[in-house]
């Protein structure tokens, strides 16, 4: 299904169930905002460092924007509705200013389809069996490969946060052209705003193939909650020491 859909709803039965729903948005919007500006302001020296290496590693800017497709979640009518749109998420740049985007492109397409040969063909025989990433990735500077490795790179995410582009807690926010390629079940991981982290992040990263990927993000959607998003939070500092899934 194209990405030019804008918008989908599912139904929320009755006014109580509307109410907590409410409810737990406003409370996941408050807590985004305290988090992401308190860690902005406590990290500011560790982001200004970071910024350094990577403009003295290589040329071209600190900070990397792209596009991503982004769902903003609405009451209406006792009607859960996700509005589909475009916004720019901002990361650290971890690639040489001149690197194409084909070959991710090509890659991601064929994770989505499940297309075991072509992600094999795709790593030039260099690929680590169990991981769903590219890996020994050409483009990715020696800071980048830091970064990547310990999930730095994300950290000028927590603005996209700040500003409700972007939760803390949700699944990762996808690529236009991943988004074209979807089917209606993959369609599912898009009924929550997109997250700096989440239960794919902690539990299994890149160590799982797409449709694992989508259940856990579909288990996350149907199973929100408060309690949920703190666990989650919790258990991220543990998986980035871990390290599992982030050649």
């Amino acid at each position: 299904m194209p990405y030019q859909l804008r918008f989908f709803a599912g139904r929320v039965n009755g006014r109580l169930k509307n109410f907590r729903l409410s409810s737990y948005l406003f409370i996941k919007r408050a807590l985004d905002i305290a988090v992401a500006a308190s860690l902005l302001l406590f990290l500011a020296p560790l982001i200004l460092v970071i910024s350094i290496l990577i403009r003295l590693d290589s040329p071209g800017s600190a900070i990397f924007a792209q596009e991503r497709v982004g769902t903003r979640v609405r009451v209406r009518n006792g009607s859960k509705v996700w509005e589909l749109r475009p916004f720019t998420v901002y990361k650290f740049r971890t690639m040489r200013q001149d690197a194409k985007n084909d070959i991710h492109k090509e890659f991601v397409q064929a994770f989505i389809r499940n297309d075991s040969a072509k992600m094999e063909l795709l790593q030039n025989g260099k690929g680590k069996k169990g991981v769903y990433k590219l890996v020994n990735d050409t483009r990715v500077t020696r800071v980048g490969k830091v970064l990547r490795k310990t999930s730095l790179d994300e950290l000028p995410q927590l603005w996209n946060v700040l500003i409700g582009d972007m939760s803390l807690v949700g699944p990762r926010p996808a690529l236009a052209y991943e988004v074209d390629v979807y089917t209606p079940q993959h369609l599912r991981r898009l009924e929550a705003q997109p997250g700096l982290t989440g239960l794919w992040q902690v539990s299994a990263r890149s160590s799982v193939d797409f449709d694992k990927m989508v259940d856990l993000d579909t288990w996350y959607i149907e199973n929100q909650s408060l309690w949920l998003d703190l666990k989650i939070l919790f258990m991220t500092p543990l998986a980035v020491l871990r390290g599992k899934g982030a050649a």
